[in-house]
């Protein structure tokens, strides 16, 4: 039987350790058929050796998202490697400078909260736009959030970064849908990841789940989410776009 992304060329961002959701995307859309190429930045080399682990080699490109340069280039590599054509884009990229975290929230300053905004929300229209001349035959872009209903303690500015990445994701599939080009978001509940441990008190904020997710919420599990992308990628969604797509073993429905 072939898998839902058979044939599919896919780019995946953020593959940084094997425990990130990113990681597993690709693990499971080379299980479902896919071929992928993944994307790094700041160590190519890291995600190179985690790469290792997946079930097939995969190229690793070298993309700072805030630099127009390389965004240029992107399509071009991209094409070099896998052909004319791509049908899926995962964007999972995050970041915030130190100070716009961890209860700093009223003292940041607005060159943190820019890099912030830039690099977690701006950079899923940049990215996007950047490999549209190979996506000409439609597709599906998938970005990860961390819902942004809320205002989750110590998580501060990379709140209203992901309100402004979920906006962003609804204005995409206003703008691409006409080329057959869905975007949607998983909002994944906490993963033990890289992007976690670098936010202070990101243990404290994960309890939460703990109590209030009607369904046994696993940290160290990032397959779940992993499992919400691929499906996003496959045709199996053929008229869904601007939607959030829970993955949280139910809390965002769950008052406190």
């Amino acid at each position: 039987m072939s898998g839902i992304l058979e044939g599919k060329r896919i780019l995946i961002t953020g593959v940084l350790m094997e425990s990130s959701i990113a990681f597993h995307a690709a693990k499971l859309a080379q299980e479902q058929g896919a071929e992928i190429i993944l994307t790094a930045f700041p160590r190519p080399s890291l995600t190179e050796r985690i790469a290792k682990k997946l079930p097939k080699p995969a190229k690793v490109l070298e993309l700072d998202v805030s630099n127009d340069e390389q965004l240029a280039g992107l399509a071009e590599k991209v094409r070099a490697e896998l052909g004319d054509r791509l049908d899926g884009v995962v964007h999972s990229i995050g970041f915030a400078p130190q100070d716009a975290l961890g209860g700093n929230f009223l003292n940041t300053p607005w060159e943190s909260v820019a890099t912030a905004m830039q690099v977690s929300a701006f950079s899923l229209k940049s990215l996007t736009t950047a490999l549209l001349p190979l996506m000409t035959e439609g597709g599906s872009v998938v970005g990860l959030t961390f819902d942004a209903q809320f205002a989750w303690p110590q998580y501060d500015w990379m709140g209203p970064a992901k309100a402004a990445l979920e906006a962003t994701s609804r204005y995409l599939a206003k703008e691409l849908g006409k080329q057959d080009i869905r975007c949607n978001l998983i909002s994944a509940g906490p993963i033990g990841s890289m992007a976690a441990k670098s936010i202070p008190g990101f243990a404290d904020l994960a309890k939460t789940w703990d109590t209030r997710s009607p369904m046994t919420w696993d940290m160290s599990d990032p397959e779940p989410a992993g499992r919400g992308i691929v499906a996003l990628l496959s045709d199996w969604f053929p008229k869904t776009t601007g939607e959030i797509i829970h993955v949280d073993g139910g809390l965002h429905a769950i008052g406190a």
